[in-house]
């Protein structure tokens, strides 16, 4: 165990401490960006993003991944903020962090295998998007200038990075154009005009709310959709960086750090986070690996800001635009036309139905569980084909292949001819199975029918987990057992 610590902090230092110092840097304008798209001051994304960073660096179990405040969180919490206000957002990021402990306790980070990879996909996309449309209200018709600012800012971090990557393209658009800006006097919005910067370390506060259910009301909807859909993000983030670095990690462990840090983070005047696929990658990229990187991020961002607020506070908002377009456009699938080209059907429908709930619904919570029973109801309509097969041997015998449950049930009744009498008849399901109470219900329904008639009617075939279903459930195997009458 001790071994283990002494790795993730110490077993790489300089790696860390680097990459970390890159992370923070590019933290600081993402983090006032996602702020802004929540409609809140920039500090509770700044204090969300040094309380999440720090925090997880201790409790989460992904050494090496990023996570600070999101995208996805802001855009979630927008009607939340809109229309209770900053107080309310600070109860239900603390209940998140409550939410998400659970679902770490409960191991519920499982769930996330019965997500397929066209909703992740989905989802990926729809956060694109979404973060996309929440940059326009900043850029589109405000003057000229604006747009000439956003074009710099998108040249600036796309060009440069071919040439020179020792500090991040979107710091340096930030210092220069900031810089720019202020010398030159152009007419432009700047973070100062959307809320306050103050150069203060983030003190311990009890959200001003009434401690009743009507509260809980309004909050619980929130906190569940940011629970679910943080730990979504989180997972897939944490799936990303163990391909990365081909290391395991510990989900369960991972979940109930988001929410030990959520739960902090409410406290401090921060906003509910998870972790950052961008930044993470980052972070792997420039050489980070253990839970050193995580720590001198959210640290550095802190000392940055009580440093430089008086600057920051005069970064002009079409740079933060256009670093945010350069996130949505980084975060978007773009393998994804191809995958609906090579998908099957199903699975092509079930990405474009979660990308379409999302951005029509705002919701990427509704998103995912739409995408989810879409999947679900394919499956069943796929396995629920099932054949069979009537042969005359020396007795009336069929063959039965396929999956007896609640969907193939009627298919299944369809496939035999009830009018042939006192005939010896054999149903085989050798290559069958029977799933539930639906399926038993059926062999029944066959059984039975068939003895009306007089037919001695023999069940063949069935493996190990059918017959114990059939021991437990059937009425063909009772002396007296008739046809249900409904």
């Amino acid at each position: 165990m001790g071994e283990t610590l002494k790795k993730e902090w110490f077993g790489n230092i300089r790696g860390d401490i680097l990459a970390g110092t890159v992370v923070a840097l590019a933290l600081i304008p993402e983090a006032i960006a996602f702020s802004i798209i929540a409609g809140v001051d920039p500090m509770v994304g700044l204090y969300a993003s040094f309380s999440i960073a720090v925090i997880i660096a201790f409790v989460g179990g992904r050494p090496g991944m990023i996570s600070a405040a999101t995208g996805a969180m802001a855009l979630l919490i927008v009607p939340l903020v809109r229309d209770h206000g900053l107080e309310y957002l600070l109860a239900a990021t603390i209940l998140t962090g409550v939410i998400q402990i659970l679902f770490g306790v409960f191991k519920v980070a499982k769930v996330m295998k019965f997500i397929p990879r066209a909703v992740m996909i989905g989802f990926v996309n729809a956060l694109a998007i979404l973060i996309f449309m929440a940059q326009v209200p900043h850029f589109l018709g405000i003057n000229n200038i604006t747009y000439v600012f956003v074009a710099i800012t998108l040249a600036i971090v796309y060009i440069v990075p071919r040439f020179f990557k020792a500090i991040p393209a979107p710091l340096i658009a930030l210092v220069l154009l900031t810089a720019v800006a202020i010398y030159s006097g152009f007419e432009m919005r700047t973070v100062g005009d959307l809320g306050t910067i103050s150069q203060t370390l983030p003190a311990f506060l009890l959200p001003n709310v009434p401690f009743n259910l009507d509260t809980l009301m309004i909050i619980l909807p929130y906190s569940l959709a940011l629970a679910v859909v943080g730990l979504l993000e989180t997972l897939l983030t944490a799936n990303i960086v163990d391909d990365m670095t081909d290391t395991g990690s510990n989900k369960n462990k991972e979940a109930r750090g988001q929410g030990i840090a959520n739960f902090v983070t409410g406290f401090f005047g921060g906003m509910a986070g998870c972790a950052m696929i961008g930044q993470s990658i980052i972070n792997v990229k420039s050489g980070g690996r253990g839970r050193l990187s995580a720590l001198v991020a959210g640290a550095l961002l802190m000392f940055l800001i009580i440093v430089l607020g008086d600057v920051v506070i005069q970064i002009p908002m079409p740079v933060l635009v256009g670093i945010m377009i350069m996130v949505s456009i980084g975060t978007f699938d773009w393998k994804s036309f191809s995958y609906l080209r090579k998908a099957p059907k199903a699975d092509a429908i079930v990405m474009v139905a979660t990308v379409a709930i999302v951005v029509y619904t705002h919701d990427l919570s509704m998103g995912v569980l739409a995408g989810v029973l879409l999947s679900a109801i394919f499956f069943v309509a796929k396995i629920s084909k099932i054949k069979v097969q009537k042969r005359l041997l020396d007795a009336t015998h069929y063959q039965v292949e396929g999956q007896l449950f609640f969907a193939s049930v009627e298919d299944f009744l369809e496939k035999f001819d009830y009018d042939i009498k006192d005939e010896r008849v054999v149903v085989d399901f050798t290559d069958a199975h029977i799933w539930d109470d639906s399926g038993v219900g059926a062999v029944d329904r066959v059984v039975l029918k068939f003895r009306e008639n007089g037919n001695q009617v023999d069940i063949v075939g069935l493996d190990t987990g059918s017959q114990k279903l059939i021991d437990q459930l059937a009425i063909f195997k009772s002396d007296n057992a008739k046809l249900p009458t409904h």
